[in-house]
């Protein structure tokens, strides 16, 4: 670099810290009191405290409860039911209905395919008459309260890629998921919990391996990211102070590093600082919120009941839908909860039982809670995984052996509340239950139309970085599916 170079680096140098002390005071002063801009915040943004200056069209939802079951849950044994599969067990899929499926590597050596009918009795349930399997029949009791989606699709097979697709519009790892998205873009009316909080229980199936970038924030500021609520000593890491430490301390000790973080910001510009200090000041806000939060002695004895035997055992399902809608109550826009063990091949007829047993009342009670709360209308429940499993046997078929393996061609998702329509069915698949007939939903879509039930226009809802506009539902022509939608 030639004398005059370096001069003009410095000088632009110079000129970017100097602009960067006033809003750097600006944003450290909003960070560490947020009464500050609240009021200019709450008029302007019409309850968006994020990126987003309000919503891009009238939302129908305000937050949403994601119930993920981890590991691919049988569509055939649960949703999709089609009274011809009793005639075709044992048969081989025809030619005809495989079309040359890419399979994967577990199956890939077979050379034969037989079909498996549903391994449980199948009943009409809800005014729209739905399928809905034995070991279900909780939530069948909601039938009227969900749209039940038979024809999402993913081109992913195996679990990470397709886990990572549905999380963040992509199966490539690196991209915010759509918690992080949604935080930098509506915020948080509750300053004082997260916006974005995970929770995490197992099953007694198999489990997949779940990675922290699935509620990660990518490209988008770390503070953004899910905050994961463990379940076993302090809910979040850290949260007690250590011995000897009082909380006025613990305050002092915050404001020191908070100015020493903005100094360091005047002279380098890194945003990042900004979220390091958010993260802080959360972490302290969280120290009063949190205790209250998981303190479950106000629930009443018929609430806890409703949840099921497991409500208070802290890191079951149970007691995780239960937090869920304690945190949605409080106005926490987006609770995603994980429930692994749903990795069933050969172990599917024993195993996807005792994975109902877990999540079919606590499931059901959450969306009957949070209707007769009132709260139902502006929160949408969500429950699905990654994809479904094949009418095929994986290894060869027998009294004893009638596992499944991976299918995204289609699978089955429901939603309850915030918008979507009560009672409804969508999409049709064949009598395999292998390949969609009617109405296909891509994973991709079906992020288009819970963000256009938050009132965001996915196509609008971008952050540049690496010179695009990157977005939630990528870029493979997404669409809204406004059949789900009242």
């Amino acid at each position: 670099m030639n004398p005059s170079d370096l001069f003009q680096a410095q000088t632009r140098r110079q000129m970017i810290g100097l602009g960067a002390r006033g809003l750097g005071a600006l944003g450290a002063a909003s960070l560490l009191n947020p009464s500050i801009l609240q009021a200019a915040t709450s008029q302007s943004n019409n309850e968006f405290s994020g990126t987003l200056p309000g919503p891009h069209f009238k939302p129908t939802a305000k937050k949403i409860i994601y119930l993920f079951l981890s590991g691919g849950p049988s569509h055939i044994d649960m949703y999709d039911y089609h009274p011809k599969m009793r005639e075709i067990h044992g048969t081989e899929l025809p030619d005809s209905i495989r079309n040359g499926q890419r399979i994967t590597g577990m199956t890939s050596g077979q050379k034969s395919f037989p079909c498996v009918a549903p391994m449980f009795e199948f009943s009409r349930h809800g005014q729209n008459g739905s399928w809905f399997s034995e070991i279900i029949p909780n939530i069948a009791s909601i039938a009227d309260d969900m749209t039940l989606v038979k024809s999402v699709h993913t081109e992913a097979i195996n679990h990470d890629p397709a886990i990572t697709a549905i999380n963040t519009g992509s199966q490539q790892p690196g991209k915010p998921s759509m918690g992080a998205w949604l935080d930098w873009g509506m915020g948080s009316p509750n300053q004082n919990l997260p916006g974005y909080v995970v929770m995490i229980s197992k099953g007694r199936g198999q489990s997949q391996a779940l990675y922290d970038r699935l509620w990660g924030s990518g490209f988008l500021p770390s503070k953004h990211q899910g905050v994961k609520f463990r379940s076993a000593g302090d809910p979040v890491l850290y949260l007690s102070n250590p011995d000897g430490i009082s909380r006025d301390m613990r305050r002092n000790m915050l404001d020191g590093i908070a100015k020493i973080n903005l100094d360091k910001k005047m002279d380098c510009g890194d945003l990042e600082i900004d979220a390091r200090i958010a993260q802080y000041e959360m972490a302290y806000r969280m120290q009063t919120s949190v205790p209250e939060l998981v303190d479950l002695k106000d629930e009443p004895k018929h609430v806890l009941e409703m949840y099921g035997k497991d409500a208070m055992k802290k890191g079951s399902f149970a007691h995780n839908c239960l937090i869920a809608r304690r945190l949605s109550e409080r106005g926490v826009p987006f609770v995603q909860l994980f429930h692994r063990g749903w990795d069933q091949h050969g172990s599917l007829p024993s195993k996807i039982r005792q994975q109902c047993e877990d999540v079919d009342q606590p499931a059901a009670a959450l969306v009957k809670d949070l209707k007769q709360r009132g709260l139902l209308k502006d929160t949408v429940v969500i429950c699905g995984g990654e994809f479904g499993r094949t009418i095929y046997s994986q290894g060869k078929l027998t009294k004893d052996n009638h596992g499944r393996d991976h299918h995204g061609r289609c699978f089955s998702m429901w939603m309850a509340g915030g918008g979507f329509k009560a009672g409804f069915e969508y999409g049709k698949t064949d009598d395999y239950a292998y390949n969609i007939l009617e109405n296909p939903v891509h994973v991709n879509d079906l992020n288009a139309t819970v963000l256009h039930a938050l009132g965001i226009d996915h196509e609008r809802f971008t952050y540049k970085y690496m010179g695009l506009d990157q977005r939630l539902t990528g870029v493979e022509h997404p669409k809204v599916v406004p059949e789900l939608l009242a």
